[in-house]
């Protein structure tokens, strides 16, 4: 009978550490540590890389799914405020794991002139900790600086404050 409870505790042991594993692989990335470096397709089929950035602010938002009303409703805050992230040296790409030829649309459609990326293996999401249940990517959103370090992390966001949580936090972190 031991033999069994042994077993039984090596069976639960290796369940937790396969779980904890998966936990920490999804973490997303601390405060002041280098952001996961990327390239993807936007929605006109060329690839846009983070290093593109260098020396500007990056606001990078993760969002479940193009067309549908959250994501429609964040997409048009963030395209009402380009001027406003232009204005403070930053540039807004948006992430999600549809194609490249749904982010062409639902840019068509709603008249989005910034940059939606393709993230079709879900390698982006996952480095960043916004990968979802269903292969959706969850809405989170990250602050980088000019220098490629993460400067802001918010999990879970209002699609209908994220813009303007942004260039606030945009302008706390530019006054240091």
């Amino acid at each position: 009978m031991s033999r069994w409870i042994l077993v039984a505790m090596i069976v639960v042991g290796v369940i937790a550490l396969g779980g904890l594993a998966i936990v920490s692989s999804a973490a997303t990335p601390a405060i002041g540590s280098d952001a996961p470096q990327f390239t993807l397709n936007s929605q006109e089929g060329a690839p846009v890389s983070l290093k593109d950035y260098k020396g500007k602010w990056v606001v990078l938002y993760f969002y479940p799914k193009d067309m549908t009303s959250g994501c429609t409703r964040q997409a048009k805050l963030y395209e009402r405020d380009q001027s406003k992230f232009t204005e403070k040296n930053a540039v807004v790409l948006g992430v999600s794991t549809d194609d490249e030829k749904s982010h062409k649309e639902f840019c068509t459609k709603e008249g989005l002139s910034f940059k939606l990326l393709a993230d079709t293996k879900h390698d982006v999401a996952k480095a960043y900790g916004s990968l979802g249940t269903g292969s959706y990517a969850e809405r989170n959103t990250f602050i980088i600086d000019p220098n490629g370090k993460i400067a802001g992390v918010f999990t879970s966001v209002d699609p209908t404050k994220d813009s303007q949580n942004s260039l606030t936090e945009l302008a706390k972190l530019q006054k240091k």
